[in-house]
């Protein structure tokens, strides 16, 4: 695995390839990118053969542990690892902790362990169980065993130090037994920055990680409503200095555009895509504007989605007040995203977004969806996870292609700040 990077833009944002993906290393993903999303090896609501109707799609799938742990043995008898086992050909494979789409039980860590919540409940893994479970799975990188239990608010300075400790102790033994292990000889290791809201002790993580053998870092702790957006990207401008230019950075737990591009200029690569998954399962159509075309007319012109936006996000939108601690309720719409079960998109014979070029935008118009979501029709999960996994990967194409043109601050415009002039004027 190999990181080029074409461009640096304002000092952070990186714009490149990573090469020599996969043990045959024929694969590459441009960042800043997204992995692929899947619910053990399958992408929500979507057959192999339907993802596939979708274009760009990146070259990495994200399966995670919390899925896959209980079906160890199953695996242990099929002996060829999971790509194979869940029919995904053709691609890069990497495993996490946490599903990052769900939320997870806390205080079940310990000095030896972490854990992990399947379908069956709590699954306690020592670093030889987990090791043992990436021999079996057999993925092309993975993350390193990590307590990553410390992003919740008021959590003790002793014990965001004791988290950054556990977690280096697991990468050590985790890095041990893995150049011990035949089974995962050329699979990659990314390591885990830990360190909560504490500057000092992100600082450190990042700096002790970046000392071990690792392909990349994992960036934990720091996912949609865990603590303030400013501080959060401070965190990550302080994490980034500390890493090298020449491997990735991979940021769990964040989604929504908005925060994309706040991380992508804090030297962030990759991000999770559950984030379409999650407006997916709200019933709900992603439909923000990120076309930074030359064209005025084109450029200029949002999809009418937007225009509605406020209404209906208004009371959805807003976020909780914790002390000074701010929370953002991943289950609640964003302002990107119209709410396809209101009664006002019975009569609306439009597609999604207008000039999306998805199988759904082309076929179906917003009354349609509203009437399967209306009557629980299992189609609607279908066709909204086509659109909105389109759109999502869509945007990240935007980026990757304002970077490259010096239109960062025209995309950040298309996304956020004219969306809501528009608003305004509209109001």
């Amino acid at each position: 695995m190999k990181l080029e990077l074409f461009r640096v833009v304002q000092g952070t944002g990186r714009l490149g390839v990573l090469t020599g993906l996969g043990r045959t290393g024929q694969h590459s993903l441009e960042v800043p990118g997204c992995l692929l999303y899947s619910h053990c090896g399958t992408v929500p609501h979507l057959t192999q053969d339907t993802l596939h109707t979708l274009s760009t799609l990146p070259s990495v799938t994200q399966i995670t542990l919390s899925n896959i742990a209980e079906h160890q043995e199953v695996l242990e008898a099929f002996k060829d690892g999971f790509k194979k086992f869940s029919g995904l050909h053709d691609t890069v494979l990497y495993c996490s902790l946490h599903d990052p789409a769900t939320s997870f039980p806390t205080g079940h860590t310990t000095y030896k362990t972490v854990s992990v919540w399947g379908s069956g409940g709590r699954i306690e893994l020592t670093v030889e169980k987990f090791m043992d479970l990436q021999k079996t799975i057999q993925p092309d990188w993975y993350q390193s065993m990590a307590d990553g239990e410390t992003w919740q608010t008021n959590t003790s300075r002793k014990r965001v130090r004791k988290s950054v400790d556990r977690t280096l102790a697991h990468l050590d033994e985790c890095l041990l037994l893995h150049q011990k292990s035949q089974e995962l000889e050329g699979v990659e290791i990314f390591g885990v920055v830990e360190g909560g809201d504490i500057q000092e002790e992100r600082v450190r993580s990042a700096r002790e990680t970046a000392k071990r053998p690792v392909a990349g870092f994992c960036l934990d702790g720091l996912q949609t409503g865990s603590m303030d957006k400013a501080l959060r990207t401070q965190l990550i401008s302080a994490v980034t200095k500390e890493l090298p230019d020449d491997k990735p950075r991979l940021l769990q737990g964040v989604g929504q555009p908005d925060e994309v591009l706040a991380c992508v200029e804090a030297g962030v690569d990759l991000f999770e895509s559950f984030f379409p998954f999650q407006v997916t399962e709200r019933g709900c159509a992603l439909c923000f504007s990120f076309d930074i075309s030359p064209d005025p007319e084109r450029a200029g012109r949002a999809p009418p989605a937007v225009l509605e936006l406020h209404k209906e996000t208004d009371a959805a939108g807003e976020t909780q007040q914790n002390g000074d601690h701010i929370i953002d309720d991943q289950t609640q719409m964003t302002s990107f995203e119209i709410n396809l079960k209101d009664k006002r998109y019975q009569d609306d014979f439009r597609p999604l977004v207008e000039g999306c070029g998805c199988y759904c935008c082309k076929n179906h118009q917003r009354a349609y969806l509203h009437h399967l979501l209306v009557t629980n029709e299992l189609l609607a999960g279908v066709l909204l996870m086509i659109h909105n996994t389109a759109h999502y990967h869509g945007f990240f194409g935007a980026l990757r292609g304002a970077l490259a043109n010096d239109k960062l601050d025209l995309l950040k415009r298309r996304v956020l700040g004219e969306r809501d002039e528009q608003i305004k004027t509209k109001l």
